[in-house]
């Protein structure tokens, strides 16, 4: 988990493990958020089709969905990096090494349009940033442990992942961090929905 040629606070690089678990292959839709409550932007033509990513949750609102579907919630940062990877511990991206061409873009992309990684996920480093679980911190690297970590216990910023169709580089590597205050709703910001492995119906 982590880069040494990024920023620093993706320093150091360290192995960590985490339990089984479950992750969206997509982000969550319009569509599928419409079932819960109206998506933010439903008015708006822009983000308003149903097979584009909701947008403009704030955290809170990304937690009470998952509270809605039952035992969901929001991955942890490091299972999201794991999910990214898709295995390749090694690569840059969920395709290699070398970014795809960026494309200009005045909303999210429909979901699933690139192929998916090697665990079959889409989107993980583009599209939307990804709320995730953990509080942030700078320097958490340096002493998060190695099994299972879950972020700080407090802080006034939450972890999010993933690349955002508003930059001018469409894609974030699958190391790199961002953060936002919880209450935040941007719409560039959407997220996926995880489950423990123990909560899988078999």
């Amino acid at each position: 988990m982590g880069s040494e040629d990024g920023a620093d606070d993706e320093r150091p690089v360290h192995r960590v493990w985490v339990d089984s678990f479950e992750i969206a292959a997509a982000q969550v839709t319009n569509a599928e958020y419409a079932a819960f409550a109206a998506p933010p932007c439903a008015n708006d033509p822009n983000f308003n089709h149903p097979d584009q990513p909701v947008v403009a949750v704030s955290w809170f609102d990304a937690m009470a969905y998952c509270r809605w579907l039952g035992a969901f919630r929001l991955p942890t940062e490091a299972e999201w990096e794991c999910a990214a990877r898709g295995g390749m511990e090694g690569w840059r991206y969920p395709w290699g090494d070398d970014p795809l061409p960026s494309r200009a873009l005045e909303a999210p992309q429909k979901v699933g349009q690139r192929a998916p990684n090697a665990f079959g996920l889409v989107d993980m480093c583009e599209n939307v940033h990804e709320w995730c679980s953990d509080w942030y911190s700078n320097n958490y690297y340096s002493v998060s442990p190695e099994r299972n970590p879950r972020g700080p216990d407090s802080g006034t910023r939450r972890v999010s992942r993933g690349g955002s169709w508003r930059h001018q580089v469409k894609f974030s590597r699958c190391a790199a961090r961002s953060s936002i205050p919880p209450d935040f709703r941007y719409t560039d910001y959407g997220f996926r929905v995880a489950r423990d492995a123990a909560s899988i119906d078999r």
